[in-house]
């Protein structure tokens, strides 16, 4: 099947669906590319490299939509384009059919199949389809970028000749794809980063990238995101309060305010008011992620930057992905080739529109002539998060003693035991075996039995500075081969004079190891 290419026609957009890169890949699935001149040119891919790759130049927009089976898009379809589409063709783009009424009839009308990226599940198998979170995780990291061009200091702290330089401190509404990766990039360029997310399963992620959690004081129960799909439930007006309550107590004191809060088919939640605006320092910034759905700041305008009467710049850019225009086409056309992938499970160029797929059934909006959103539920949810344990009890005294004293016997009966067993076991060896065989074997018994007790022992935490004081210890033991020394075997001899050099070796180099190891947590 050919797929088609077209030029974005949306006013500033620079990304282009498909790269030349997947193109060797589509071939394999029995595809072809179909491309209309200049699609790729903002977003740094020549015509030329599209033929190289094995594309094919069509003569206009006009030749793509028609003579394509497949026709992939980045932005929603606009002006005239979806009546170009037929009931053998199929549309992949972005769609947004909840806010596309009238859109989405047309496409019903029309006959075609449409897949809509953004309505791509979130489940585990689908990860490597979600267009919105390769584009939030752009957006994301771009955010930060923005934030530091239009923000006067460093991120990082310095200590210069000069003086003292303070880091920032950068705070992160939501903790999704877009604030992770606003959060991966804020802490790696130095700045004291906060976080914020409604949903508690993401505390421990937020903290093991460096930044650290907001917590409120408050007492309600979150809905776990699993079900919502991954996404951001509505809050009580109890939550929100104690949420902007916050927002509040923190104003003052932050940098840099990067908004990521988005509730499907739902305007953005209003988060950072005017009073917190102007609560902020001069020459704050505040980016809101969330401008093209109203915006999480009240102050925000969307596709443009302000700066308030009190110095804090406002930036309220819908396109941050298109910004990063190459970045952002690769990631998306692998998007898009992977979801070809399970459109054509033969690899045979034939797409099977398999709509008991949770995949493909959720992703597609108009089929047959039929709308088909909303999607059901798919058969396989969005993992939970783990269920919350129950903090360990506290023993008293006697409970600890008593904990103790049971640990002691039952250790010691183990031992005991094992010495009966190896006593036992050594007894009838001694009863078949010569006298100068039992004295090498019991050598070999109690240099494993302490060698063992002498290891075991040590606690793991102490494993790195130690480990080399108890393998001196054992080599203690393994010189007992000495007693070989005298051997009238040549060979007996010779392996003897071998155990003897490697012990000493063990030994004198594991106190010098630990010396230096040591020395190295001492002050100079």
């Amino acid at each position: 099947m050919i797929i088609g290419v077209p030029k974005e026609v949306a006013p500033g957009e620079r990304r282009v669906a498909l790269t030349p890169d997947v193109l060797t890949k589509m071939e394999k699935l029995g595809h072809s590319m179909l491309v209309e001149p200049g699609a790729g040119v903002e977003a740094g891919l020549t015509d030329e490299a599209y033929v190289a790759a094995g594309a094919t130049l069509a003569k206009d927009a006009a030749e793509v939509w028609s003579q394509s089976n497949v026709v992939a898009k980045v932005r929603p379809p606009e002006g005239d384009e979806l009546t170009q589409l037929n009931d053998h063709q199929t549309l992949i783009s972005f769609f947004y059919p909840a806010q596309s009424e009238d859109l989405l009839n047309q496409a019903k009308g029309t006959g075609a199949s449409v897949i809509a990226m953004d309505m791509v599940p979130r489940i585990s198998r689908a990860q490597k389809m979600d267009a919105l979170s390769s584009m939030a995780n752009i957006a994301g990291y771009r955010s930060v970028i923005e934030a530091g061009n239009n923000f006067g200091r460093f991120f990082t702290g310095q200590i210069t000749a000069a003086g003292k330089v303070p880091p920032a401190k950068v705070l992160v509404v939501g903790a999704g794809v877009a604030g992770l990766a606003a959060i991966g990039t804020s802490t790696s360029l130095g700045a004291i980063t906060y976080a914020f997310d409604v949903r508690p399963e993401v505390a421990e992620q937020v903290e093991s990238m460096g930044a650290e959690f907001v917590y409120l004081d408050f007492e309600e129960e979150q809905t776990d995101g699993a079900a919502t799909g991954g996404y951001a439930a509505v809050s009580s007006p109890e939550f929100r309060e104690a949420q902007l309550a916050k927002f509040r107590e923190l104003a003052p004191d932050i940098d840099i305010v990067i908004t990521t809060a988005l509730i499907p088919n739902r305007e953005a939640p209003e988060l950072w008011t005017e009073d917190m605006v102007a609560a902020m320092k001069p020459g704050s910034v505040i980016v809101d992620l969330a401008a093209e759905k109203g915006g999480n700041c009240k102050l925000t305008v969307a596709d443009e930057k302000i700066v308030t009467e009190n110095g804090v710049t406002i930036i309220g850019y819908t396109d941050f992905p298109s910004r990063m225009a190459t970045q952002s086409s690769t990631l998306y056309a692998t998007n898009i080739r992977h979801l070809m992938t399970d459109l054509t499970p033969e690899k045979d160029g034939i797409v099977d529109h398999n709509m008991e797929d949770d995949v493909i059934r959720g992703a597609t909006i108009a089929h047959a002539g039929d709308v088909t959103f909303p999607p059901p539920q798919p058969k396989v949810a969005a993992i939970a998060a783990a269920p919350k344990k129950e903090a360990p009890k506290e023993l008293t005294a006697e409970e600890k003693r008593a904990n103790e004293a049971a640990a002691f016997k039952s250790e010691t009966k183990q031992q005991v035991t094992l010495l009966a067993v190896g006593a036992v076991l050594v007894l009838a060896v001694g009863l078949v075996a010569p006298a100068s065989f039992m004295q090498h074997f019991v050598v070999f018994v109690l240099s494993v039995f302490i060698g063992f007790q002498v290891i075991w022992g040590v606690a793991h935490s102490l494993h790195t500075p130690l480990m080399a004081v108890t393998n001196a210890i054992s080599s203690i033991i393994i010189l007992g081969a000495l007693i070989q020394i005298g051997s009238s075997s040549t060979l007996i001899t010779l392996l003897a004079a071998l155990g003897t050099f490697m012990a000493a070796v063990n030994i004198f180099g594991g106190f010098l190891v630990t010396r230096r190891m040591l020395a190295m947590f001492q002050k100079s």
